[in-house]
This record gives structure tokens, C-alpha cells and sequence, in this order.
């Protein structure tokens, strides 16, 4: 490296710096999980991709992107959004059809990522999707819409967060169920023995939230549901509906709030709130697309195309 300077002075200066590259003893290599397990889930499930190592350069990840593939039968429009340096969320414009089957896989193995960071092996995932099932929930009405496949199937009475406690807007995604579960107002923060403060034993409690918002059996406020909003931030019905509901939605479906006073759901961290960011938005997160115009698919194309006759 020959290195020439001038000081204030004007006066030149120059050093020549030699040095040696030598193969690498050892290789890094990147790895990536799939999520999430093999299975049938509900038609908002986003697929996951946590990554073994951060990558933060730009180069880097749109190599690591490029290489990690999901495709659909039926196909569908999708992008990646990096959530931070070491995990990826992949989701369609739209949610996934019903009955499609998602694959995510991987042509890591072998790309050079960086400096001596190479992919490695990954195993891909297989995941199906049932019926689409997305229940809407209008806080300023208490009552919660269900509808399967495009079909309002049921209406429920229900009761959202009071004010101060009030149930958050926007598209959550069910995480897990539990037929049994204790609910304390000290885990949100409540003190204990103050006029907030609870502890209970819920039944029929599906979760759409880490920090601890179910769908569940409401049995000791039947009275309000259908009229008013008094719980602390969950969806309470009768324990009748709560089971029918419990039975009904898996992993993957739709709960949508609106007309909540409460904050709409953030879209990672505390659970799947990836379909609260505009499809313009998700795909500015993502190293390959962000800033491109949003083109029509292969499949689109041809359909646009105007046929001869």
C-alpha cells in the first residue's frame, strides 16, 4: 500500500506498507431456522427465518435473502422483512389462501455471505393452511364477527378493555390456546389488593398476545357483554361461545380489533402483528425489493395480457 500525504505546510510525505493474505484456517458458517414447525395453521401465519449469526451489511443480506426461498401452491406475491439483524419475517400481500401449501427451503449452503462467513446447510419447512377463519371484533359495538372463508358464520357478544385497560386495534395472529389459565393483574402491572386488582382461574383462553391478551370464558361479566367494555384488555364472552371459539381457531388465524381505544398492535415483538404494516412498508424492509416498484407477478403478467383474436 504506497500512501502519500501533504502536511499544512504543503510539505509531501510517503510511506509504502506491505503485508500477506493468507487462507482462512476456518470458515464461519451461517445457518438459518425455519418456523415454524411443520403443520396446518391459519391463513395469517407469517413463515419465520432466524438467522445463526447477525448480518447487519446490506450486501450481505440481500445474499442471505436471495438464497432463503418461500413459494406457495397456489403462488402468491410475498417479501421478507428483516425484524432486526438476525431474524426475518416472509408474509404475501394479502393473507395466505385457504388450503395452499407453503414451503420455505434454502440455497444457503456454499454463498460466500462476507468475509470468511459462508452459508450453511438449512432445513426446510413444510406448512399447510386450513380454512380461512378471522374473527372481527368491534369494541365500540361488543360484538365479534366470525367469518369462514369469506362467510359470516356466527356474531358474539362480547366485552373489551375498559378505559385505561382498552384492548389493542389492528390484526393479531393466534399464538396457542390454553384450556386453563391464571390470570393475575400484577403481571400487567397492577398493583395487588387496589380496586383493578384480579386473580383468576380462565377457561377457554386463546392467546393473540406474549404480554397476555386472550380471547377467553368471561363468565362473571355476562351481563356486559354486548353492551360495554370492562375488561382489562382481553376479549371475554360466555364460557358457551368461548368454547366454541377455542374449538374453532388455531394457530394462525385472524383476530382483528377495531374501533378500540387502545393502540394498534405493534407489528413484531409481542406476537405476529406483521399484518399492521402496509404492504409498501413491509417491502421497504426487505434488502432486495425495498424501493422497487411493485410489479406484477409472472402469473399476473399473463393474465393482463391482452390474447389475440
Amino acid at each position: 500500500v504506497r500512501v502519500s500525504t501533504e502536511d499544512e505546510d504543503g510539505a509531501p510525505g510517503r510511506k509504502v506498507v506491505g503485508f500477506d493474505t493468507s487462507t482462512p484456517k476456518a470458515k464461519k458458517l451461517l445457518t438459518a431456522e425455519f418456523g415454524p414447525k411443520a403443520g396446518r395453521y391459519g391463513v395469517g401465519q407469517p413463515v419465520t427465518a432466524e438467522l445463526s449469526a447477525p448480518v447487519k451489511d446490506k450486501a450481505a443480506r440481500a445474499i442471505v435473502e436471495r438464497a432463503l426461498r418461500v413459494d406457495s401452491t397456489p403462488a402468491v406475491d410475498g417479501a421478507w422483512h428483516w425484524v432486526d439483524d438476525k431474524t426475518l419475517h416472509y408474509r404475501p400481500r394479502e393473507y395466505w389462501p385457504a388450503h395452499a401449501t407453503v414451503t420455505a427451503h434454502s440455497n444457503l449452503a456454499g454463498v460466500r455471505i462476507g468475509d470468511r462467513l459462508w452459508g450453511g446447510d438449512v432445513k426446510p419447512v413444510k406448512i399447510t393452511t386450513g380454512d380461512s377463519l378471522i374473527a372481527l371484533t368491534d369494541a365500540a359495538t361488543h360484538s365479534m364477527k366470525v367469518y369462514r372463508n369469506g362467510q359470516d358464520i356466527k356474531e358474539i357478544p362480547v366485552t373489551t378493555g375498559k378505559p385505561g385497560f382498552d384492548t389493542r386495534n389492528g390484526v393479531k395472529v393466534v399464538l396457542g390456546k390454553e384450556s386453563l389459565v391464571r390470570m393475575r393483574g400484577t403481571s400487567i402491572g397492577i398493583a395487588e389488593g387496589s380496586s383493578d386488582s384480579y386473580d383468576l382461574e380462565v377457561r377457554y383462553a386463546t392467546r393473540v398476545t406474549w404480554s397476555g391478551e386472550y380471547v377467553h370464558a368471561a363468565p362473571w361479566s355476562t351481563g356486559s357483554q354486548g353492551y360495554a367494555n370492562v375488561s382489562h384488555g382481553c376479549t371475554g364472552m360466555s364460557t358457551e361461545n368461548a368454547e366454541w371459539f377455542f374449538n374453532t381457531f388455531n394457530e394462525g388465524d385472524i383476530v382483528k380489533v377495531v374501533n378500540s381505544g387502545g393502540k394498534t398492535m405493534d407489528a413484531f415483538g409481542n406476537g405476529f402483528g406483521d399484518w399492521n404494516l402496509a404492504w409498501k412498508d413491509w417491502r421497504e424492509g426487505s434488502a432486495l425489493v425495498a424501493g422497487s416498484p411493485d410489479l406484477p407477478n409472472p402469473a399476473q403478467r399473463a393474465r393482463l395480457r391482452p390474447e389475440s383474436v
